[in-house]
């Protein structure tokens, strides 16, 4: 086969290389160009004018993080061999290639399906089309194990899905270049340095205690800045409202246009058996994009239907609802006043308040005890949790976790 070798110019991170033939041919596949029309951020540009970059750059940015990454493992003589080097590229390249729409928040709207498991069928599928390309049999063997944590080095599954992962880094990164939230800034060519392996398990050498501690502390940052600001979770709480409603509409039989496999999709209630029995799904899942959303809410705007056309508009004209944000849960009297009132302003049935009315809840905490463990590595060999290892972050602060609740209502209304 030819040298498909190629330069992309990144914002981030400058020049990054593709290598490889196979890579080349997965990043040229309509299944992950399609990533080029799903933004990052959902809603947060709303907020963040220049949060509008795409989920193709993010992978694109993990894959480079993840060469590097192999590069400092192998000079510290770490065993990995090139078809391993490959397959954790690979793994790390398509780890998000099954998000849909606005990212999460069309996850179980528009169909019923967590995100990863759509990554599943959509490297299955790869799998499949790239052996008739010369790349051999069934070329994502590895990295589909890698994915799924079954293959026999855990720490390269580590590489792509821990709370230390190439993906974690570069959206870090990432979010915080194109936000312009500084706090979203962390040391990844320092930890990146950092890394290692003892007992099949990725740590993070000793030196690196402090930007493991940047790392942690921005990224719990970010969270409530930029991916739980209140104005993002007001925003996705409209496109959810807009999916229900068109899901109550069409299962009344009541018609609403709109692109035509998105219909589809709110026309029915798939699951991951419904993808199994019709692999046609698939191929119409990803034709759909931002794009298609966007396009159909516009439509939206003049239906005929005063709860879909009025969220519509909302979305369409940044008229967001109002919200408030406690650590509290909301009184259920104020949120059955603010039903009441909200049914006489739009004149609609109380049942429909729900669309403009309505509270969750937003947790946040910094490190998780029940996923894989940050640990450090001592130059004696030995090993310990960053808990144990930092004077900064003890497990009081990091088993801690934060939670609001949020209310929300018409912006009139206030």
């Amino acid at each position: 086969m030819t040298n498909k070798r190629k330069i992309i110019n990144d914002p981030v991170y400058g020049f990054l290389t593709i290598d490889d033939d196979i890579l080349f041919d997965v990043i040229s596949h309509p299944f992950f160009q399609r990533q080029r029309h799903i933004k990052q951020l959902g809603f947060t540009s709303l907020v963040y004018p220049g949060a509008v970059h795409t989920r193709l750059s993010h992978m694109l940015g993990a894959l480079n993080l993840m060469t590097r990454a192999l590069e400092v493992l192998k000079v510290k003589g770490v065993d990995i061999s090139d078809e391993e080097s490959l397959g954790v590229r690979l793994a790390i390249l398509l780890h998000d290639v099954g998000h849909g729409p606005f990212s999460h928040t069309s996850e179980h709207t528009i169909v019923d399906v967590h995100h990863e498991t759509l990554t599943r069928l959509f490297m299955q599928r790869l799998n499949v089309e790239l052996s008739t390309q010369g790349h051999g049999i069934h070329p994502l063997d590895t990295a589909i194990e890698i994915f799924n944590d079954t293959y026999k080095k855990h720490f390269l599954h580590q590489l792509v899905s821990s709370q230390l992962d190439m993906d974690r880094l570069d959206y870090l990164s990432r979010d915080s270049f194109f936000s312009g939230v500084s706090e979203g800034i962390v040391g990844t060519e320092r930890i990146i340095n950092m890394l290692n392996v003892s007992n099949d398990e990725l740590v993070v050498d000793e030196k690196g205690i402090y930007s493991v501690e940047k790392f942690i502390i921005s990224r719990r940052l970010m969270y409530w800045q930029v991916y739980m600001h209140k104005t993002v979770i007001a925003a996705d709480s409209l496109l959810c409202g807009l999916f229900r409603r068109v899901r109550e509409l069409l299962a009344k039989g009541v018609p609403v246009d709109g692109p035509r496999f998105l219909i589809d999709f709110l026309s029915h209630s798939y699951n991951e058996a419904s993808f199994v029995d019709n692999p046609e799904l698939l191929d119409h899942f990803a034709l759909i994009d931002d794009n298609d959303v966007m396009t159909a809410v516009k439509m939206w705007l003049h239906h005929p239907d005063i709860v879909l056309s009025s969220l519509a508009s909302q979305l369409v004209y940044r008229h967001l609802p109002a919200i408030s944000v406690s650590d509290h849960p909301f009184p259920s009297e104020q949120i059955e006043q603010m039903r009441l009132l909200t049914q006489r302003h739009f004149g609609i049935s109380l049942s429909d308040t729900e669309y403009f009315v309505g509270t969750g809840v937003l947790k946040n905490h910094a490190y998780d005890f029940n996923d894989q463990e940050i640990k450090v590595l001592y130059k004696d060999g030995s090993c310990c949790d960053i808990s144990e290892a930092s004077d900064q972050l003890d497990r009081h602060f990091l088993e801690k976790q934060v939670t609001k609740y949020y209310f929300f209502f018409p912006k009139e209304l206030k």
